[in-house]
């Protein structure tokens, strides 16, 4: 038996020769059509993956929540960038002492949250960079139209401790580009520069040079794993996913029906681009067609078979989910070898 397959179930495996092509294979992608890489860490939470992405040339990273961004300077990152709308004394008060610490940007969709950035700043010592957020098609946070981004951008400039970077969008359909080169000539004007236009998104990563030369930076999560969505969005190939969730079948109490010890608490309840909950290598026509806490129920195709006891591979519809509900990433490597990372950012989303 392997040192994998003593592994208890259900497990977050990473195959480490994907994930270290995965992230080569993106830098050097960022590096020939010339865009800065600022990968998201809020699909791995590790700061061995974060630090890997680094030492390949990624200018810096990209955390969601204050609570990834401290994990991440505690380590010694020293350039993040928080796409997040901060606002509230407890939460100004960790942006200040991150602040302290490291380079930080932020970003506003509002000029209500400038007062509060600009005290974080003065406590810190420090400039804040901030980048004005554009929605350009998702309808989540960010300005509605350029007119309005060109004026929070002069804005922020205005204010004292707050640096105006520039603009950032996710992802970057249709039409982004003509709305963020319109924010850019709005500036112009008023003798303001963006020296950062940040887009994202790991499903259209391969297209992002049709973005160029308006956006100077990229931010891509999901990449390093990869998942069903993204597979399925054409970004990978099944070769290609690195983190599957390792489970054992625990029950077969019909015929066509089969039991995994890996539920909600494992594989998430995220739907994916087709029918079910995550893709079992082993019987690749079957469908997980529903999740408890902690079973997974998968109807088996005709002429498909999974035997009591059998451990199985399960790629999750969306893997940054997933590496939140582990305390470690099992990290098996070329020759049997396994090692166990840290998701050292687990459960930090305040």
């Amino acid at each position: 038996m392997t040192a994998l397959e003593q592994v208890e179930t259900p497990a977050a495996v990473v195959e480490l020769a994907r994930l270290d092509r995965n992230l080569e294979r993106w830098q050097e992608h960022c590096d020939r059509v010339g865009l800065a890489n600022r990968p998201h860490v809020k699909t791995h939470r590790s700061v061995e993956i974060a630090r890997r992405q680094l030492r390949l040339g990624a200018t810096g990273i990209t955390c969601q929540k204050l609570g990834e961004a401290e994990v991440m300077v505690d380590a010694g990152i020293d350039d993040v960038l928080i796409p997040f709308n901060l606002l509230g004394a407890s939460k100004l008060a960790r942006l200040a002492a991150l602040a302290r610490r490291a380079r930080i940007a932020v970003t506003v969709d509002d000029a209500a949250l400038l007062p509060g950035l600009a005290e974080a700043a003065v406590e810190a010592g420090r400039e804040l960079g901030v980048l004005v957020d554009c929605d350009t098609g998702l309808g989540r946070t960010g300005v509605r139209r350029p007119d309005q981004a060109a004026e929070l951008a002069r804005q922020v400039a205005r204010v004292d401790g707050l640096r105006f970077d520039g603009f950032l969008t996710f992802p970057a359909p249709d039409g982004a580009v003509a709305f963020l080169d319109a924010a850019i000539a709005g500036i112009a004007q008023s003798g303001l520069r963006a020296g950062v236009v940040s887009a994202g998104g790991t499903p259209p990563m391969w297209s992002s040079e049709r973005l160029l030369p308006t956006v100077t930076e990229y931010r891509a999560g999901t990449y390093a794993f990869h998942d069903r969505a993204t597979v399925a969005a054409g970004a990978a190939g099944l070769d290609d996913v690195a983190l599957t969730v390792h489970a054992t079948v625990v029950s077969r109490p019909e015929g066509g029906l089969a039991i995994l010890d890996a539920g909600s608490k494992a594989l998430s309840s995220d739907v994916g681009p087709g029918d079910g909950f995550g893709l079992v290598l082993e019987a690749p026509r079957a469908r997980i067609e529903r999740l408890s806490e902690e079973h997974a129920f998968v109807e088996l195709a005709e002429g498909e078979a999974l035997a009591l006891g059998q451990r199985v591979r399960v790629v999750p519809n969306h893997a940054c989910v997933v590496a939140n509900l582990f305390d470690e990433l099992v990290v098996a490597e070329a020759g049997g070898a396994i090692e166990r990372w840290p998701v050292d950012a687990r459960g930090r989303s305040a």
